[in-house]
């Protein structure tokens, strides 16, 4: 199975490997909405611990290249680092088409131009607000010839991922310098008018299958630690469980 393949190049998959292939089985399902380019040269915004850029540089093949960036430091992350987790990927069987850097902003740093295709995948929500997120779309169209993006849609489709929405609003209310993932949550609407005013024309919008995902846990479990109390927090610790949180939807559009 090409899932299981992948993840095992990820740091991740010798603690939690059941995790880590149904994380790398959904961001194959997000690549087959988007169409990668065989041997095409990509540009990935906010690649974190490597999980989209190890499915970006299998799909692409062996004359393919994948530079993703992010602004976070080698130390950010836990229990592995990103820095941890770029290293394992780099040195494993897709090293070569890879090019991972850190504390890199596209807004201010040389990241090139000319790619094939722009990537950013769940990373709009960990942008410090919506007016940066649309600077970054604007750049974009300088960086490449077509976009593909995907999110979590914060409008729940059953009852049962109303907890997930719960952590993503409680962490909206933390404030100042944090390290917290969600921290401003977009609607799709909201990133739809956002690419309109950039100049992107969506191709296509699909529904992703988020339900084999463990993001409802993980982010559930922050927002009880660190959010501020609130309403959402009150209401949070009265409806989550332990475990087997529900996702929230999520959305993979393409534009040019």
């Amino acid at each position: 199975m090409r899932a299981a393949e992948i993840a095992r190049h990820m740091a991740a998959w010798a603690a939690s490997p059941d995790i880590q292939v149904a994380q790398t089985r959904y961001r194959l399902q997000l690549a087959e909405n988007w169409q990668i380019p065989v041997g095409g040269r990509i540009l990935e915004i906010g690649c974190g611990q490597g999980d989209m850029t190890a499915v970006l540089a299998d799909l692409a093949g062996p004359n393919g290249t994948v530079v993703g960036v992010d602004v976070a430091s080698r130390d950010y992350g836990a229990p592995v680092t990103v820095g941890q987790s770029a290293r394992h990927l780099l040195d494993g069987p897709l090293g070569a088409r890879i090019d991972m850097r850190f504390e890199t902003d596209v807004l201010t740093d040389d990241v090139g131009t000319g790619y094939d295709l722009v990537v950013l995948a769940h990373c709009s929500w960990y942008f410090a607000s919506a007016g940066l997120l649309e600077r970054t779309l604007a750049k974009a169209r300088e960086l490449g010839a077509r976009l593909a993006f995907a999110e979590w849609d914060p409008q729940p489709a059953a009852v049962d991922q109303l907890p997930h929405l719960l952590a993503v609003l409680a962490q909206d209310r933390i404030t100042g310098d944090t390290d917290v993932n969600v921290r401003a949550p977009l609607t799709r609407a909201t990133v739809l008018d956002a690419l309109g005013r950039t100049g992107w024309e969506v191709e296509r919008v699909s529904d992703v299958d988020t339900g084999e995902l463990q993001d409802a846990d993980w982010e559930v479990a922050i927002a009880l630690h660190e959010a501020p109390d609130g309403l959402a927090k009150e209401l949070l610790r009265q409806s989550a469980a332990k475990h087997g949180n529900v996702p929230l939807p999520a959305y993979a559009l393409t534009a040019r």
